[in-house]
């Protein structure tokens, strides 16, 4: 059981600061086709993606990754209550 907790603690802290790297990252001319840029983006899209469908732009503001990151703390925390008893 401990070996579940600490993968989903480590998978989750990976997505998060693979969001905010994107968010950051986007505010620079970074290449697209930048290896590490290919590599963020088919780890964060598959969960911004849907979101972004869902969830509409503000004038220029994209809110995704806020609800991204506040969703992925909930469902883990959820998990982990769940796994710890």
């Amino acid at each position: 059981m401990t070996v579940l907790v600490t993968f989903i603690s480590y998978l989750a802290n990976i997505l998060v600061f693979a969001i905010i790297a994107r968010v950051i990252l986007s505010w620079f001319s970074v290449n697209p086709g930048n290896p590490f840029m290919t590599i963020l983006f088919h780890i964060t899209e598959p969960i911004l993606g849907p979101l972004r469908r869902v969830i509409p732009r503000v004038g220029i503001f994209d809110f995704t990754p806020i609800i991204a990151i506040v969703l992925i703390r909930v469902i883990a925390n959820l998990i982990l209550r769940l796994a710890t008893g």
